[in-house]
C-alpha cells in the first residue's frame, strides 16, 4: 500500500521538484551572500519614510535571485520588492498585472532590512511561486540560524527536512503571539497599537521580531501560536502563508476572509486560537473607531 501511495505521488513530485529546487537554491545562495555582507552596508536610502529603508544588499540579492530564476524559467514572471516603485498605487498596479501571470515568482530579498542594517539577527530571504494566483511553493531562509523552511502545496512543510507542525495552544491565555509595527503612522499603526493593548492582558505575551516572513515560519514551526500585522505586501507573506497552511494552521485577513495574494492585513495562527484572535482584534478596532 505504501509503495502504491508513493507511486501515486510521483507525477506531482516530478512536475514541481525543479521549481522547489530552484527556489531553495536561490534562497540559500542569496542568504549566504547577504550574510557575508553583514556590517558592510555603505548605501542606505529610504523609500516611503525614514523607517522604510533599502540597501545595496537588498537590490543585489534580488538581482541575483532574478538571474537564477530566469536562467531556469525564462518565461516566468517575477514580482520583487525592489522592482516596484514605492507607494500604494504603484504596488496595487504591479500586483494586479502580476496576478494575471501563469507562473509568478514573488521575492523579498531581505525581509527585515532594518534588523539587518543594525546587526539584529532576525531577517530572511522569502521566495514563493504562484500558479494562476495560487501559491504552490514557499521557501524562507534564515541565514543567521541557517534554517531553511520549505512548503509545497498539498505536500506539507519542512525545516531541515523535518515536518513542521503548528502549536497546540487552544486558548489565547496560553498563547505566545507576534506582531509588527506598521510604517503607516496615520491609520495602521494606531490600529495596531490599540489591538496590542487589548490583546496583551489576554495572552501569554507578544513579540515583534521585525520580519513578517520569519514570524509566519515560526507559526508554521509551532514556535509562536499566532501572528497578525497590518499593511504588509505580497512578498512579505506569500511564502510564509503557505508554510502555515501546510503545517496545519490557518491564514486569513483580519476580517476572516481566506488568504489570497491581495491580502495586506494578515492573521495567521495554529487554527485553534484563530477565531478568538480575530474577535479580539475586531473588539479593539471597534473601540478605536468608537
Amino acid at each position: 500500500m505504501n509503495a502504491l501511495n508513493e507511486n501515486e505521488k510521483i507525477p506531482y513530485v516530478v512536475s514541481s521538484k525543479s521549481y522547489t529546487a530552484v527556489a531553495i537554491n536561490c534562497a540559500a545562495k542569496a542568504g549566504e551572500w547577504i550574510k557575508s555582507k553583514l556590517g558592510t552596508v555603505k548605501q542606505l536610502s529610504t523609500k516611503t519614510s525614514a523607517q522604510d529603508i533599502v540597501t545595496e544588499v537588498d537590490k543585489g540579492a534580488e538581482q541575483m535571485i532574478r538571474k537564477l530564476i530566469l536562467t531556469h524559467f525564462p518565461d516566468h514572471a517575477i514580482l520583487g520588492e525592489e522592482g516596484v516603485a514605492p507607494g500604494t498605487e504603484a504596488y496595487a498596479k504591479a500586483l494586479e498585472e502580476a496576478k494575471e501571470e501563469e507562473y509568478l515568482w514573488i521575492i523579498d530579498p531581505v525581509d527585515g532590512t532594518t534588523n539587518y542594517v543594525h546587526g539584529f539577527p532576525f531577517y530572511s530571504v522569502s521566495i514563493a511561486l504562484a500558479h494562476h494566483g495560487e501559491v504552490i511553493i514557499g521557501v524562507i531562509y534564515d541565514p543567521s540560524r541557517d534554517e531553511l523552511f520549505v512548503a509545497e502545496k498539498g505536500k506539507g512543510a519542512y525545516v531541515h527536512g523535518n515536518p513542521t507542525l503548528v502549536s497546540k495552544e487552544e486558548h489565547l491565555s496560553e498563547s505566545l503571539l507576534a506582531t509588527g509595527f506598521p510604517l503607516d503612522s496615520k491609520v495602521n499603526l494606531p490600529r495596531n497599537m490599540a489591538e496590542l493593548q487589548t490583546l496583551l492582558p489576554k495572552v501569554r505575551n507578544v513579540r515583534a521580531g521585525g520580519s513578517a516572513a520569519l514570524h509566519l515560519a515560526y507559526v508554521a514551526a509551532g514556535r509562536i501560536s499566532g501572528y497578525w500585522e497590518h499593511g504588509l505586501s505580497v512578498w512579505d507573506v506569500a511564502a510564509g502563508a503557505l508554510l502555515v497552511q501546510e503545517s496545519g494552521g490557518k491564514v486569513t485577513d483580519i476580517d476572516g476572509q481566506p488568504y489570497d495574494l491581495s491580502v495586506r492585513h494578515i492573521a495567521a495562527t495554529n487554527g485553534l486560537i484563530h477565531q478568538p484572535l480575530l474577535d479580539t482584534l475586531k473588539d479593539a478596532g471597534s473601540e478605536t473607531n468608537g
